[in-house]
């Protein structure tokens, strides 16, 4: 079956085995939006969530490549449960690139022995919530947006600004610490139970040994990674639903589509027009897919560095990561809007939810330009330059 997971490993097993049980409501899902509540229950159950928690802190000690795979396989069905399950290793990992070893050890291990699913409050434009100084942390009030997964969180990534200072700062927080509130008011034409509303911060106390002892001007190159899983994340997003859109369109096409009544043909597949289309998305999905294993390649070795990557190693990164960010957009879009004209009239109902893939794709990346990943690679490949760090670069 083309884009199949190996299945002699046993964490893709298990994921194939999961989006086979989230395709069975995902259209359903889709159109009520809200809280994935029973997928998480078996997300939980698979032992998934453990992943990239290192086997010393209680976890399976993988690499990220093998999570965006995973990613890539949930968003064949189901793009807001591959950006779910993404998510929450980049929050969970949160720890290790912005906090001490002792806060990254301490957090690891309460997490794999709680089975904690992570979400994230720590958008990093927005400067709505606040924190005050108090003896032991801060105190916030205010609210973040676009905080995918907190509808469904046991911990929190958060960040805010210093009142007195204006920094930012960053903790990691249980998600059901008095004054949080959850506002699940997410109404975006896609990605539609991924939470990515607002949460409310009302006198939220943070401890001290909560805030993470990071520091934008002084990061070092491994600890500027966080845009570099996010992206990555999206980037398998794209590509899975990519991926899973031309194999549905393909199944409908095969089993229900009628042939158009001036193709001269029987059968809709005898089309050498239906056949010239089917490769050429195929073609185009399978080079978005290599592109997407290169990038997360990249992610992993900048990753396994730790404190020793260069800003030369991050920068050659940051080039292979959004070269494919860009090439998984753009070929998503085109597979899951072409995939209509092949299928036919009769598949553009809201019963067979196929527009679900098209808007999935589209609402991420309207959040993600493409146009600025393009420069970055246009501006290394003429001058050598690499992008300077920042929240998409």
């Amino acid at each position: 079956m083309p884009f199949e997971l190996d299945p002699s490993n046993p964490s893709f097993a298990s994921a194939a085995a999961l989006r086979q049980r989230f395709a069975e409501d995902a259209v359903a899902r889709d159109k009520a939006g809200g809280r994935p509540t029973a997928q998480l229950r078996l997300l939980k159950e698979s032992g998934l969530l453990t992943l990239l928690i290192p086997k010393a802190h209680g976890g399976q000690g993988e690499r990220w490549s093998t999570v965006l795979k995973i990613v890539r396989e949930f968003a064949k069905v189901d793009g807001s449960l591959g950006h779910l399950f993404g998510y929450h290793f980049s929050a969970l990992q949160a720890a290790h690139l912005r906090g001490t070893a002792e806060q990254a050890a301490d957090i690891y291990r309460r997490s794999a022995a709680g089975n904690w699913f992570w979400g994230n409050t720590a958008n990093s434009f927005s400067k709505s919530l606040f924190g005050q100084p108090v003896a032991d942390g801060y105190v916030l009030d205010g609210y973040r947006p676009f905080t995918s997964g907190s509808h469904i969180a046991d911990y929190l990534h958060v960040a805010w600004e210093d009142r007195d200072t204006n920094l930012r700062h960053f903790a990691a927080i249980p998600a059901d610490r008095a004054g949080i509130r959850v506002e699940d008011d997410w109404d975006g034409i896609g990605q539609r139970q991924t939470g990515s509303g607002r949460v409310t911060y009302t006198n939220v106390q943070v401890h001290h040994d909560e805030v993470f002892r990071f520091r934008v001007e002084t990061a070092e190159p491994y600890q500027t990674l966080t845009p570099f899983q996010q992206q990555s994340v999206l980037l398998n997003v794209f590509v899975g639903s990519a991926q899973g859109a031309l194999l549905a369109a393909r199944d409908y096409t095969v089993e229900t589509s009628r042939p158009w009544i001036d193709s001269g043909v029987e059968r809709h597949v005898d089309d050498p027009w239906i056949k010239r289309v089917y490769g050429d998305l195929y073609i185009k999905t399978q080079a978005a897919t290599q592109l997407a294993d290169d990038a997360a390649a990249a992610l992993d070795e900048a990753a396994a560095r730790g404190r020793d990557l260069t800003e030369a190693e991050r920068g050659r990164a940051a080039i292979r990561i959004a070269a494919a960010n860009v090439y998984a957009g753009t070929i998503a879009l085109e597979v899951t809007s072409q995939i209509f004209e092949v299928m036919g009239a009769r598949s553009a109902t809201n019963a067979n939810g196929f527009d679900r893939f098209w808007r999935n794709v589209r609402i991420h990346t309207l959040h993600n330009p493409a146009e600025y990943k393009t420069r970055t690679v246009g501006t290394w490949f003429l001058t050598g330059d690499y992008p300077t760090p920042g929240a998409f670069r």
